[in-house]
């Protein structure tokens, strides 16, 4: 997999060797205990393929420019803001492989380093008079913080439909992929009709993606490094499992309703409620619907003219969905 990843990025490999250095210098400041965690940062980095949206939607459509690393750096410092938060609300002191944060430095600087990251991608936005990028991460970042809470508030009732599932996922993961495609056209283009229609294509992309997130839950062979079962455990409700219990009988709802709500830690019980899942067509239907979204984003991606930067994102696509982790 991490083959296929430098072959998507191939048409942008010199601008993601600068965008690395510009990003470093997006978080640097005054106060050496903050360059500490984020030189840790940039050290502990994932795959970046937020940023590779941004420049390959920039290449799609133009050339990419100042502004596109910018952008760049502006997602990216979301996206890393959002990590240390979660972090520390899930209580994780792991991050790919890596101690969290909080783990090293507490939970107090932890969330402060996370705010600080906000606040410096708000700035490099408004220091250079980007405001139209300002528009889009600012609505992200609302966007962001709204499908965490609607989340924790349904997971407490455990009354999620499929429609208000899309709209978490939607909120919560596709809208920052959303935001880089859009991001991507704005850098280098006034269209606002291509850079929403590009916003769509994110869209998609990041249903896709979190729909095949919400599936490592039910796969004993997933290298993701996630427990089978944590989302159960956690009474998150996803796809494969509010379909199968919308399509059950009265008894079989009542009673797995019964196992999220008092026997999610129990392991027998949870292994149970993955067998009926899989039983029950659940996997197969997500994986109908997650392939839907795949298309249509690849809908969008064949009105372009063929280009390097468009077989990297059709690549993309199929990673989003082929990824084992």
């Amino acid at each position: 997999m991490a083959n296929i990843v430098e072959e998507i990025k191939q048409p942008i490999n010199e601008e993601m060797k600068l965008f690395e250095q510009k990003f470093y210098e997006s978080m640097q400041s005054k106060v050496p205990l903050l360059d500490k965690v984020t030189r840790f940062i940039v050290t502990t980095k994932g795959k970046q393929m937020r940023p590779m949206f941004v420049f390959l939607c920039a290449k799609l459509v133009g050339d990419v420019t100042e502004k596109t690393y910018r952008g760049a750096s502006m997602i990216e410092l979301i996206h890393t803001a959002t990590l240390v938060h979660d972090d520390v609300v899930d209580e994780s002191f792991k991050r790919r492989n890596f101690f969290s944060i909080n783990a090293l430095w507490k939970n107090k600087i932890a969330v402060l380093v996370g705010d600080y990251l906000l606040s410096k991608s708000v700035l490099l936005s408004t220091d250079h008079k980007d405001y139209d990028l300002l528009g889009v991460i600012s609505r992200t970042i609302r966007e962001m913080s709204e499908g965490e809470l609607l989340q924790l508030e349904k997971a407490r009732k455990l009354d999620i439909t499929e429609e208000v599932y899309y709209e978490i996922i939607r909120q919560k993961t596709a809208t920052l992929i959303a935001a880089c495609c859009e991001i991507g056209v704005l850098s280098n283009s006034t269209d606002e009709v291509l850079a929403k229609k590009m916003m769509d294509f994110g869209t998609y992309t990041g249903m896709a993606f979190q729909i095949k997130d919400d599936l490592f839950d039910y796969l004993s062979s997933n290298v993701i490094g996630k427990p089978v079962g944590i989302d159960i455990k956690e009474q998150k409700m996803t796809l494969p499992l509010i379909h199968t219990l919308t399509m059950a009988d009265e008894k079989d709802r009542k009673y797995y309703f019964t196992t999220i709500k008092r026997y999610n830690n129990n392991p027998k019980k949870v292994k149970e409620l993955i067998e009926f899942v899989k039983s029950s067509g659940g996997l197969e239907y997500a994986i109908t619907v997650m392939k839907d979204f795949q298309q249509k984003a690849k809908d969008i991606l064949n009105e372009f003219p063929d280009s390097e930067a468009k077989a990297s994102l059709h690549s993309m696509l199929d990673y989003v969905i082929e990824r084992k982790f």
